[in-house]
């Protein structure tokens, strides 16, 4: 995925017949989305010492030379935040961060036509409070009012989140899914018979199965730290941050560095 600028869509690499055809690769025996250019190039060295086959044609190309195109597309991201709502002394100031950055991200995704999700987990439920959406006008309306207090049925918000990231990438399968999970990793309730812990990571292993890229940002004070947050990242197979002042701007900054981090791992060529 590459961020390009202000106005555009992410850039993705696509196996279909469609999207900009920005370089060539080998597959020898395959005409698949032939890259004519790059096939000629490749068979160019060896004209002197195909004569025979020149005899019948001008220039002579074999299936060892093929080259495929490889083409990139606009593609959509889905930023889906999972936020634990559970009663705790840092609620308020969890949720107040959460809607500033859902807010700031649909302001500045709103040309590239990027989604933003929010689904709240606390009692003994997940809620989808936002489905995905680009339209700031309906994220105020549906973050105006969030439940909140109880406890913390993280496999809950887990499921939900694998269920709605699964649905958006057979609707859209060029989409680019950012799962962002707001909690200190504790779970204290189950959906099954399972111990909750337990099932909270049995979860999260199938979300990293998925190959979705998620970020755990750690809600526990530093004093009170168990670990349980970076419990979770390693079951998601994703990286965990702690934010010291957690405001609306540093949970945007985090978001947009993870967009980045994305964008880092693809190949030069595809930037």
């Amino acid at each position: 995925m590459v961020r390009q600028q202000a106005g555009r869509r992410s850039r993705t690499r696509t196996d279909r017949k469609r999207g900009r055809y920005v370089q060539a690769r080998p597959t020898p025996n395959n005409a698949y989305d032939l890259a004519f250019d790059a096939t000629l190039r490749n068979a160019a060295p060896f004209q002197t010492r195909r004569s025979e086959q020149r005899k019948r044609v001008a220039f002579a190309v074999q299936p060892g030379d093929y080259m495929r195109k490889v083409r990139v597309r606009r593609a959509a991201n889905l930023i889906l935040f999972l936020v634990d709502a559970s009663w705790s002394m840092a609620v308020a100031e969890r949720m107040a961060a959460t809607k500033g950055a859902i807010l700031s991200l649909l302001t500045d995704a709103y040309q590239r036509r990027d989604r933003v999700g929010l689904i709240v987990f606390q009692k003994d439920r997940a809620t989808l409070v936002l489905p995905p959406t680009n339209s700031v006008l309906l994220a105020q309306r549906a973050l105006a009012n969030i439940p909140v207090g109880g406890k913390t049925p993280l496999a809950a918000g887990l499921d939900m989140a694998y269920q709605v990231l699964r649905r958006e990438k057979l609707l859209h399968p060029d989409v680019q899914p950012l799962l962002l999970v707001l909690t200190d990793g504790a779970g204290n309730v189950s959906m099954g018979h399972l111990p909750p812990q337990e099932e909270a990571y049995r979860i999260a292993r199938q979300i990293a199965e998925e190959k979705i890229h998620s970020v755990v940002i750690n809600m526990e004070h530093i004093a009170f730290d168990q670990g349980l947050a970076s419990a979770l990242a390693e079951q998601l197979a994703c990286p965990c941050y702690t934010i010291t002042e957690l405001h609306a701007e540093n949970l945007y900054l985090a978001v947009r560095q993870e967009m980045a981090q994305v964008h880092n791992e693809l190949p030069q060529q595809l930037r």
